[in-house]
């Protein structure tokens, strides 16, 4: 990973090194502090820096974004499927039946397992957001702790702009409608939530694509980012994912619950750069489908 660098303007002239940073790159006062006590990790006019000394117009200001060694993450080779990749972070179309994080079983592998055995040097799969591990489809990693931050950060704000597909249990009422119910745990769970008036606030839209024999293929747009979110809202609609057994029950056609992450829309935390990617429907979902499924708008 390289060294992000920035040249001091004018109007930064007399600033201290630490604010430079803050004031371009967003680094925080403990990620400053790591800096510190890493050689070399802070530069100015290539040279290595106190966090506190002063700037004039025209100098470099460099640090480097990467991790200063490799995680204890257990390589475990599984393929993947890279959608998108560059040296800042990876979106891969997630496979069904596979964790994100490290499980119990240390034989069974996970998403960060097979991403720590695929990375080189220091890169380390820092997750975005995770999936459920019967979801399908898009799942943004940032290969260091920075990177993760700066992500973080844009989904807060609002950043990010998801899209699913989904196979529900009957046809919905309207063709397009909102769900805003507010979601929480379920009293005596620790796996489930629930709509509860004391809930977080979560707002959800659900568009008919296409209605089948006793189930339809939705478009789901989640505007908040609660746990299980779109999975709730669906039951709570009456109209419950296909194989998900914990909101609804359990189904012949699919072994899973049939939700997939297809679109991501999203700023890219170091150029900038609008990035807008897709996957297709998995092939479980396809046959359902009679391998029709509409194209994101």
């Amino acid at each position: 990973m390289n060294m992000l660098c920035t040249i001091v303007t004018t109007e930064q002239e007399n600033l201290r090194v630490q604010d430079v940073l803050r004031d371009v790159y967003d680094v925080s006062a403990s990620y400053l502090t790591k800096l510190k006590r890493r050689p070399g990790a802070l530069t100015k006019n290539g040279a290595p820096v106190y966090t506190t000394a002063k700037v004039k117009a025209g100098d470099t200001v460099a640090f480097d974004p990467s991790d200063p060694e490799k995680l204890p993450i257990g390589e475990i080779p599984y393929p993947l499927s890279v959608i998108y990749e560059d040296e800042w972070l990876l979106v891969l179309d997630k496979s069904a039946h596979m964790s994100v994080h490290p499980a119990r079983d240390p034989e069974e592998p996970t998403i960060e397992n097979a991403l720590a055995a695929y990375f080189t040097g220091t890169d380390n799969p820092h997750p975005v957001s995770r999936l459920d591990k019967g979801t399908t489809g898009l799942l943004t990693v940032a290969k260091s702790g920075y990177v993760h931050a700066r992500m973080k950060a844009i989904q807060h704000a609002g950043g990010f702009q998801k899209t699913y597909f989904a196979l529900v249990s009957g046809a919905p009422e309207k063709a397009r409608f909102i769900i805003e119910a507010p979601i929480g745990p379920e009293p005596g769970s620790t796996y489930r939530q629930c709509v509860r008036s004391d809930g977080a606030e979560a707002k959800s839209l659900c568009e008919v694509q296409k209605t089948g024999d006793g189930f339809s293929l939705v478009r789901l747009t989640p505007y908040t980012g609660r746990t299980h979110q779109l999975r709730v809202h669906m039951a709570y609609a009456g109209c419950p994912l296909l194989g998900d057994w914990p909101y609804g029950e359990r189904s012949d056609l699919i072994d899973r619950p049939a939700l997939h992450a297809a679109g991501l829309t999203f700023p890219h935390p170091i150029t900038g750069e609008t990035l807008s990617l897709s996957a297709p429907l998995p092939e479980d979902m396809r046959r359902l489908t009679d391998g029709q499924c509409p194209s994101l708008r």
